[in-house]
């Protein structure tokens, strides 16, 4: 009479376990995105490689046909936008590659740059975008075309700056669990030094993880100074 009960829970537990393995596979799917952000953001490091170039060969050309005086008020502003270029690489980048640690493999690199769950992802992505924000106003202020359209964009940027400012400070201290100064000094050396670029967490980590995470919860420490 007690068999087949034993057999029937055994059953039920191989059918739960094989349901959550085939769930946690399809964290794999997000390996999509990976791919297609990552394309965008070698794609947008291309053409921002290839516009630098442009605009130093147009502003030596002219500067030797036309003088020095040719490139007055126009200089910073072609070279405002290769960065702007740059930076927005680097958004995708930083998504690219956050994503794979975060869904696929830990790395030393998004350990290294403080990457360790979505939080810290999303306030990394919105501090380039705020840089992003700030060249861009600078490139619109240098050409001064129109003072009232400039100073609309100013409030219109501001109002949007101000906004992920908001979000970044209401989020600061919610981010991961592993945050270690020493976790994260001995990724850069193992990405660095060793060249080794995953990542691989240890026990010690874990066990303090879950002691500021139960800090937290408690109200004993802030949450700005939980993962330290």
């Amino acid at each position: 009479m007690t068999t087949r009960p034993a057999r029937s829970r055994s059953s039920e537990s191989s059918k739960r376990e094989y349901f959550s393995e085939l769930i946690g596979r399809t964290r794999f799917v997000v390996l999509i995105a990976v791919i297609a952000v990552l394309l965008v953001a070698f794609s947008l490091f291309l053409q921002g490689t290839l516009l630098a170039l442009v605009t130093i060969y147009e502003t030596w050309r002219d500067t030797f046909t036309e003088g020095i005086g040719s490139q007055s008020g126009t200089l910073a502003v072609e070279f405002l936008e290769v960065v702007g270029t740059m930076l927005k690489a680097v958004v995708f980048y930083l998504i690219g590659v956050g994503l794979y640690s975060l869904f696929i493999k830990p790395l030393n690199l998004t350990s290294a740059l403080g990457v360790e769950s979505l939080s810290d992802l999303e306030q990394k992505v919105v501090s380039v975008v705020i840089v992003i924000l700030g060249v861009t106003f600078l490139e619109h202020f240098i050409r001064w075309e129109d003072p009232q359209e400039t100073l609309y964009f100013a409030g219109s940027l501001a109002l949007a700056g101000g906004a992920l400012v908001f979000f970044q400070r209401v989020h600061r201290g919610s981010g991961g669990d592993l945050q270690q100064p020493e976790a994260k000094l001995r990724a850069r050396r193992e990405l660095f030094e060793n060249d080794s670029e995953q990542r691989e967490i240890r026990e010690t980590e874990v066990k303090r993880a879950e002691r500021a995470t139960e800090a937290k919860a408690q109200g004993r420490v802030d949450a700005a100074e939980g993962g330290e």
